[in-house]
């Protein structure tokens, strides 16, 4: 199974990437969120690989049609797709874009890959192997989780705090919990990057607290806390001590916290 995704999200990422050398167009959708020839690709290739690997798991992706809730509370497991998280990054062509992809069950995500095809880095997170990251994925032919780094790279330093936040969405909310951490550290830094790369700072060790209050849906995050959770971390409901939960009736999630510190 895990190969079957690892591929999936891989061979998205390579069509993803003609494209971002292209002068490609840019649609909108009615929430107003880029849309571009590239998501809607990526998105067909891992729906292919997907339903290939087993066609009774279903797919709930960003890009595919979303079924009533009276139809999806009925899954015990399904996938949850963001063929490229990060849109706007990837319009910007500034690399910081992701191809994410979970699988959740019962609520949880269980198995989780990001690959960064601009960086050419992979991130997988299953319940048997735990958190990794394979760098250089396509340069070196090196997919093969023997050459996997475990996560988390960096281990903490209790004196200081590094906080990642969204590059492109930077709210007040987020400006105060920054503020606050002061109080407790003798140094905090800041570090900005864009779509699910935040959450895989975190399952490094690179990123010590990403806040997220400001709006996010359930394929932003799903890939992302498996493998921040798999990883030692934490992804909660911001002021909770409760996981995201997936495959709820409306698939926003609430504001929430990842953190690797205790």
């Amino acid at each position: 199974m895990k190969q079957t995704v690892i591929q999936a999200a891989i061979e998205a990422g390579k069509e993803i990437m003609k494209i971002y050398n292209t002068d490609f167009d840019v649609e909108y959708k009615e929430d107003e969120s880029p849309l571009t020839i590239a998501d809607k690709q990526s998105h067909e290739i891992i729906k292919m690989h997907l339903m290939d690997y087993d066609p009774s798991i279903p797919i709930l992706s960003e890009e595919g049609s979303h079924l009533p809730y009276e139809e999806r509370k009925q899954w015990d497991q399904f996938w949850l797709v963001d063929p490229i998280d990060g849109t706007k990054e990837f319009i910007k062509k500034n690399g910081e874009f992701t191809v994410n992809i979970a699988l959740i069950r019962n609520g949880k995500p269980v198995l989780g890959v990001i690959y960064a095809p601009a960086l050419d880095d992979l991130y997988v997170a299953d319940e048997e192997k735990g958190a990794y990251k394979i760098p250089a994925v396509l340069e070196a032919g090196n997919t093969d989780s023997m050459n996997a780094i475990p996560l988390p790279l960096v281990d903490k330093q209790e004196k200081t705090a590094s906080v990642v936040a969204s590059r492109s969405h930077m709210s007040e909310e987020t400006q105060q919990f920054i503020e606050s951490l002061k109080s407790n550290y003798e140094s905090v830094a800041t570090v900005s990057a864009g779509s699910s790369l935040k959450l895989c700072l975190v399952a490094e060790g690179k990123a010590d607290y990403y806040p997220r209050y400001a709006p996010t849906m359930e394929w932003d995050t799903g890939a992302g806390q498996a493998i921040v959770e798999l990883s030692g971390g934490k992804v909660e409901v911001a002021n909770e001590d409760r996981p995201l939960r997936y495959n709820k009736e409306n698939l926003r999630n609430p504001w929430f916290l990842a953190t690797r510190k205790q």
